[in-house]
């Protein structure tokens, strides 16, 4: 059985559950947790998919990421993918969330924040073939010329238009028009 999912709206309202493989085959909406990893000096974790896998073989991302579960919170979410993808548990902080219309359908992202130790990183190398560091600067370097999950890269550009405070005031559509945060 494939993973299951909430079908929300575009206010982030439940409608249903439903299979995440049908959600994507339809154009569902449903929820996605992303995590954002600094370490103690303040640079960003950044990952490469495998080759082998069905999803953005080989490309990069600067988020971990993965869907939300029936009945689980956003937070509740991120914590989780940063235990599966990189064997950490840490608090995260809310940054934003967005109505993304991504490659694999349309979904609500939302983005959190963790600090990690460098040190406590064990990545699980189905789903991250090589991770590295990379202060801002290099990271934006590398936004220009490496091969970037696109959905990832929509985030990083939102990101950045948030500016130094790394938070946002509320949520906003593909349009980049603001809408209600539950």
């Amino acid at each position: 059985m494939s993973e299951r999912v909430e079908r929300v709206d575009e206010q982030d309202r439940v409608l249903g559950v439903v299979e995440r493989g049908e959600a994507v085959r339809e154009g569902w909406l449903y929820r996605m947790a992303m995590v954002l990893c600094r370490d103690e000096r303040g640079r960003c974790l950044v990952h490469r998919r495998p080759e082998g896998v069905s999803r953005f073989p080989g490309e990069y991302s600067w988020l971990v990421a993965g869907a939300v579960g029936v009945g689980e919170p956003y937070a509740d979410a991120a914590r989780r993918e940063l235990r599966e993808e990189l064997g950490v548990d840490a608090p995260v902080r809310p940054l934003f969330k967005f109505l993304c219309d991504g490659e694999l359908g349309p979904y609500w992202f939302a983005v959190y924040e963790a600090v990690v130790e460098e040190a406590d990183v064990v990545a699980d190398t189905s789903e991250v073939a090589w991770h590295g560091w990379l202060t801002d600067d290099e990271l934006r370097a590398a936004m220009a010329s490496w091969k970037f999950v696109s959905d990832s890269r929509d985030a990083y550009t939102r990101y950045l238009a948030l500016g130094s405070s790394g938070q946002d005031s509320g949520a906003v559509d593909p349009a980049g028009h603001r809408v209600a945060d539950e």
